[in-house]
């Protein structure tokens, strides 16, 4: 996989670290599918970039406005801009409300390699999953679009300055998997990743609807 790929898909897929209490349970106002029971294995999460590298996918990251045989809508509420970060891939497209949380960003990777998509899907909630103390608050495999897709959402500490307590977040990443039918038979890997401060999930709650009902993948 190349690196541009392992790094942008950690970076966006790290979004939970977690905290130590129990969180509130936001899923009532950022979930946007019903939830179903995530497949069971005894053995633990591989984090995605690794599980794609290791079975001969690489990824070649591609901007929204590139993109010509699939379609990717984010939604921008009213009062948000485009967000830019140092940490962020440049192809990343990104938006803010009032240039900090919350925030959504989608992340679009052309997929070269054959793979099995259902067995790949399994793993694309792992980086959550292994991240420190994790709180899980929903998870769906539903398809997406009429795409493969996972979704998660959880609780975490975000980064802070020295000798100052955390801020507590709240993440919702969806990950989809869509493909454009032959001859072409391109696969793409799309994320959405929405992060706020989980003590204005209440108050940001009508944006970040927004963006995820309107969050759409099709083929062009």
């Amino acid at each position: 996989m190349s690196r541009r790929l392992c790094a942008a898909a950690a970076a966006a897929l790290l979004a939970c670290t977690a905290c130590g209490t129990p969180a509130p349970d936001y899923q009532s106002i950022w979930s946007s599918s019903a939830t179903t029971a995530p497949p069971t294995s005894s053995e633990p999460p591989v984090p995605f970039s690794q599980y794609l590298a290791g079975v001969g996918v690489q990824g070649e990251a591609v901007a929204l406005a590139d993109l010509t045989d699939i379609s990717v809508t984010l939604v921008r509420p009213d009062g948000w801009s485009t967000y830019r970060n140092e940490n962020l891939a440049p192809t990343t497209e990104g938006i803010a409300k009032n240039n900090t949380y919350p925030t959504a960003t989608v992340l679009v990777f052309r997929l070269e390699g054959g793979f099995d998509v259902p067995a790949a899907i399994a793993h694309a909630n792992a980086d959550a999953l292994l991240s420190p103390g994790f709180t899980k608050l929903n998870e769906s495999f539903d398809d997406f679009d009429g795409f493969p897709s996972a979704m998660i959402e959880g609780s975490y500490f975000g980064p802070s300055e020295p000798g100052s307590e955390p801020p507590r977040l709240h993440s919702y990443s969806r990950i989809v998997i869509p493909v454009t039918p032959e001859p072409e038979f391109q696969r793409y890997l799309v994320q959405l990743t929405i992060t706020g401060l989980a003590d204005r999930a209440v108050a940001d709650s009508a944006d970040i609807e927004e963006i995820i009902n309107g969050f759409e993948v099709t083929v062009a």
